[in-house]
């Protein structure tokens, strides 16, 4: 595997120096300043490879590319974004970056009760929690018509939660889930949280699927052309917040979605958190399934407690089977002759760092996971080769 890191740019308390020394030799970022929806140009796109080569390093995979919420919702300038994507992907291609990721979760990239969950060693963690969510959802945010998604008894539970919190504990907890795109400094706001939700009534699974696969429809066939790699997101977590539609959160979502445009390019970021979150999903069978159209691996594990609340564990140490994951993935990059980019996603926050500026992107966490993920790998590599030598 390719090990590399996740840098957000300069404005990231991380810089590049602190990266390189990790050992990884690519870079995972994005143009964070530029607005979604408007073209990367090339001397933008240049200018960011210059900073991260400087360091000894390559931009080798752009996370993320984002979809603006018109193509998600297939209205307003849907058409004129899809025409910016496309110019985008070249312009990336005229500077040999060739694996994309994105997602196409409707407005947030992804939602947290809680960015820093005391794990028993002292290290911080992020987890959901459903009730807080529903206590958010229902009472903090009021979105209209938001209790009947739940049943009375999911209702009872979140307002006795929330009575237990004190005023700070539920800013906290609301500006929590409502933390703004990643690489951003902005949180949303409740008025415009709900002006976006407004924007998706009437849109269901059904009709998201269906403006994921008109959009890449459009852009993959061009990616294939390019050789560029798209990478497609899971949802995180895997089941609708906020009433919005979810399209890529298990195992059947994936298989429709890579069999409705079946050209190699449109394929799978392999986040086995997201994907983990949901207890029906098998990990080890999606690599054996869709394997060729594994892209690009995002690497962490989760612990699931009752229904829909989990955290995020040691890389190890999950209910994810890590070492089988590995194995498989090690055995399909050796039949393709490839290897695929990996970083290790996540991390927890270890008190040295004291605080991170995004959440789950500490230093020393990340290198923690790194170390044993490159551990485990180098095992089980040596395992397998031994038994093909036997």
């Amino acid at each position: 595997m390719q090990q590399t890191m996740r840098w957000y740019g300069p404005n990231d308390g991380v810089s590049l120096r602190d990266i390189r020394e990790c050992g990884v030799s690519g870079i995972v970022t994005a143009l964070h300043q530029i607005p979604v929806g408007e073209v990367w140009k090339v001397e933008e796109i240049q200018e960011r490879q210059e900073i991260i080569r400087k360091e000894r390093m390559e931009w080798s995979v752009v996370e993320s590319l984002p979809v603006h919420e018109d193509i998600k919702r297939h209205g307003g300038e849907y058409q004129q974004y899809i025409s910016n994507y496309k110019k985008s992907l070249e312009n990336l291609a005229q500077c040999d970056i060739k694996v994309v990721a994105y997602n196409f979760m409707p407005i947030l990239d992804w939602v947290r009760t809680d960015h820093a969950h005391i794990n028993v060693d002292g290290t911080k963690a992020l987890l959901f929690d459903e009730v807080a969510f529903i206590f958010f959802d229902v009472y903090l945010l009021k979105r209209p018509g938001a209790e009947n998604d739940y049943t009375q008894e999911q209702l009872d539970e979140a307002k006795t939660y929330g009575d237990s919190l004190d005023h700070l504990e539920k800013e906290k907890l609301f500006k929590n889930v409502l933390l703004g795109l990643p690489g951003s400094d902005e949180s949303f706001t409740p008025e415009k949280i709900l002006e976006l939700l407004e924007a998706y009534k009437g849109i269901d699974d059904r009709t998201l699927r269906k403006n994921l696969i008109h959009f890449l429809s459009e852009v993959a066939p061009l990616a294939e052309e390019l050789g560029i790699k798209l990478a497609i997101h899971p949802d995180d977590p895997p089941f609708s917040v906020l009433g919005l539609p979810r399209v890529v959160s298990t195992e059947k979502d994936i298989a429709d979605i890579l069999s409705a445009v079946s050209v190699t390019a449109n394929g799978l970021c392999y986040c086995t958190g997201s994907l983990g979150a949901w207890p029906s999903n098998d990990l080890v069978r999606i690599i054996d399934q869709h394997g060729d159209r594994i892209h690009f691996l995002h690497l962490r594990n989760v612990k699931r407690e009752d229904g829909k609340r989990f955290r995020e564990s040691e890389h190890l140490n999950g209910d994810n089977p890590m070492e089988e994951i590995i194995e498989k993935l090690l055995l399909l990059m050796s039949k393709n002759k490839t290897s695929l980019p990996m970083r290790p996603d996540h991390g927890f926050l270890h008190s040295f760092e004291a605080k991170e500026k995004y959440p789950g992107y500490s230093l020393i966490g990340r290198l923690k996971g790194l170390a044993e993920l490159r551990g485990l790998e180098l095992g089980i590599g040596y395992k397998l080769n031994q038994h093909h030598k036997a």
